[in-house]
């Protein structure tokens, strides 16, 4: 009886122990299928430092040369030499500001001049009749000669247009003051075709600047991500991320 009750006790215990075996088996069976099962996710995308460093407008580089010749090169990086269009800038400014004032007050000097010597009435008078009165002694030799040359359109009115020198000196030397006003306003023409000019080539340059500074963007700072992640039952998930520049 006891020799009986010791092999079932054996057998029981082996048979708990093939079911546990079993069982472990079968656990490790569905971790196993479970982790190729489970979902395996790779995320791959490509991006690169344009996105956190913006490319620059030329657009805009056009615009700040435009109000501010040198400010274009500043906004694309280098102003070493968009540093000379803003000086060159300021000067003209200078320039213009002189020639302005010495004209004005060399007009304000040759028709006070007039009005003293000439009889000359100052309001509601153009540019060429100034002129004219620098040219002729008076209005009456003016009209005659306009007759002459059959231009009775171009004759003055003796009441709102008269003039008459009291000298051949004082009208040379009106016209002097009035050649210098006149070379002061050419001169002030000329400074602002200079201010246009200096925009456009600071313009030029500037666009030229981002252009370069764009395609060194592209080039240079591309980096590639590659991001992986292993998700597991019972391992520890992992994740991988790779991080490539190309040269």
């Amino acid at each position: 009886m006891k020799k009986i009750f010791l092999l079932l006790f054996i057998a029981s215990l082996s048979f708990a122990q093939q079911e546990q075996q079993q069982k472990s088996l079968t656990e490790l069976q569905c971790q196993i299928a479970g982790m190729q099962s489970a979902e395996y996710k790779v995320l791959n995308f490509e991006t690169d430092t344009q996105k956190i460093k913006s490319k620059k407008n030329p657009g805009l580089a056009i615009l700040f040369s435009m109000l501010l010749p040198g400010m274009g090169e500043l906004y694309a990086g280098d102003y070493s030499g968009g540093k000379y269009f803003t000086i060159a800038d300021g000067v003209l400014w200078g320039v213009f500001a002189g020639f302005q004032s010495y004209g004005s007050w060399k007009e304000d000097n040759y028709k006070t001049f007039a009005q003293s010597k000439a009889g000359v009435t100052l309001d509601g008078k153009e540019d060429d009749y100034f002129a004219n009165v620098g040219i002729y002694m008076s209005v009456d030799e003016y009209n005659k000669e306009q007759e002459l040359n059959r231009e009775f359109t171009s004759a003055y009115y003796k009441s709102s247009y008269y003039w008459k020198w009291q000298s051949e000196s004082d009208r040379k030397e009106y016209r002097n003051m009035w050649s210098s006003s006149e070379n002061a306003y050419t001169n002030v023409r000329f400074v602002v075709g200079a201010l246009v000019l200096n925009r456009l080539l600071s313009a030029i340059n500037a666009v030229r600047l981002v252009s370069a500074y764009n395609k060194n963007l592209e080039s240079d700072s591309q980096l590639s991500y590659y991001f992986s992640y292993h998700p597991a039952t019972s391992l520890p998930s992992s994740i991988n991320l790779n991080l490539i520049k190309p040269f």
